[in-house]
């Protein structure tokens, strides 16, 4: 448990707080680059560790994001033209560039340009995602080359979906491994409904014994389960500071065979102290992409058959309407009745309220991730871990092996590639 001081501190993110300052020492997940598709498109709205910008594409194809509000007269330039390698605000025609210059006032004659200045962060395009900056420029991290973003586009697919309760409650419900079998499992072979299926080992394997590993980038840990007499299933996980978790695909839902090289993961990043946004990637590491199929994200309740593709990108199924849980379906098919692995994971993380008050938990020994994770950003201060490339090479891995062996031989010498990603040389 936190104490209620603890807990303001590590959900409270905006301009000014100590969590904020934190977070902004981070690359920020801020657009899918399809969102700003072309040079002079138009602008896009996003709201950021409490603080609302606005994102564009300049003439020259540079990316841009500054407050959203004219220090004029604080009109938003979300209405802005997107002309001539700069925003222009619609309400007096001032113009500014991607560094946030005011380079042109239509309505003055005596034109006061340089002593404008509007907020603007540095970004970088990289994976299909652009990320923001938003911290102390002498301090700007490495760049954020985690594997996933080093793959050809035909081995990675990124989505996102906006959440209704606090980033951490949502983080900690991603790392937290124990719950996965129970919430998200089907409770019968006999249902077409997204679920782990009740013969897979996930839900066959006993309760985990969980073992972390502080790391310079976070921590590495494991999901360690007994199955049937002889075996063990072991699922390996990366928590990369502040808010990135990667984990294991190569078995697939159905855990049938172990031939794939599929990882997946999410990163939660903060809108507001009540709202964050998940970001949701996979990507193969071997010689297969990805395919179409896996790019519907049909069962895990991300795709387009579960939520908005462009604006907000808002779950169809939200609290306004119960999550549309069934009944009938809880009852005979699915742990839940909710359908969408990941829509059972916001069902419940949202249903806990905004902000829930870590002072009335009753932790365990499963919750041992979530307690190494609150310790990391209660303790993270002047040189925050994973603000360098530390973690460009991990990669999660899950096997069944025999009994005698242990995680550490047979899984830890994969949860690192041997090549580090182009961004790391």
């Amino acid at each position: 448990m936190l104490t209620r001081e603890d807990n303001e501190l590590v959900t409270r993110t905006g301009p000014g707080t100590p969590m904020g300052d934190v977070l902004r020492r981070y690359w920020i997940p801020a657009f899918l680059a399809r969102e700003l598709p072309e040079p002079d498109c138009p602008p896009v709205r996003v709201q950021l560790l409490g603080e609302r910008l606005v994102g564009f594409r300049d003439s020259q194809g540079r990316i841009g994001l500054v407050d959203e509000f004219c220090p004029h007269r604080r009109a938003s330039l979300w209405f802005g033209r997107n002309e001539d390698s700069g925003l222009r605000c619609i309400y007096h025609g001032w113009k500014f560039d991607i560094d946030g210059n005011c380079v042109d006032q239509m309505n003055e004659p005596e034109q006061f340009c340089h002593k404008i200045h509007l907020t603007a962060y540095p970004t970088t395009e990289i994976g299909g995602v652009i990320w923001a900056y938003m911290g102390p420029r002498e301090q700007m991290p490495a760049p954020p080359a985690f594997e996933w973003t080093q793959v050809p586009e035909t081995h990675r697919h990124v989505s996102k979906v906006w959440e209704e309760c606090n980033w951490l409650q949502a983080l900690e419900g991603g790392i937290d491994t124990s719950h996965a079998p129970i919430l998200h499992r089907a409770i019968t072979p006999n249902t077409s409904r997204p679920g782990i299926p009740v013969q897979g080992p996930f839900v066959r394997g006993k309760a985990p014994i969980l073992e972390v590993d502080v790391t310079d980038y976070g921590y590495r840990y494991v999901g360690i389960r007994p199955l049937d007499e002889d075996k063990t299933y072991v699922r390996s996980y990366h928590f990369v500071m502040p808010f990135t978790q990667i984990r294991p695909q190569q078995l697939g839902r159905a855990m049938g065979g172990g031939d794939r090289t599929n990882i997946a993961g999410h990163i939660w990043v903060p809108i507001d102290d009540e709202n964050c946004m998940v970001w949701n990637w996979m990507y193969s590491y071997g010689k297969e992409g990805l395919s179409d199929d896996d790019r519907m994200e049909r069962g895990n309740g991300n795709g387009p058959d579960y939520v908005e593709q462009s604006g907000e990108f808002r779950s169809f199924r939200n609290k306004r309407n119960d999550w549309m849980i069934d009944r009938q379906v809880q009852k005979y098919e699915t742990f839940t009745g909710i359908d969408g692995i990941n829509t059972q994971d916001r069902a419940v993380q949202e249903g806990m309220g905004p902000i829930v008050d870590r002072s009335k938990e009753h932790l365990g020994p499963a919750d041992r991730a979530i307690i190494a994770t609150r310790r990391l950003l209660l303790d993270a201060g002047g040189n925050p871990p994973g603000a360098d490339n530390s973690y460009y090479s991990a990669r999660a891995i899950e096997k069944i092996f025999p009994r005698h062996d242990t995680w550490r031989q047979t899984v830890l010498p994969e949860m690192y590639a041997e090549e580090l990603p182009v961004a790391a040389k």
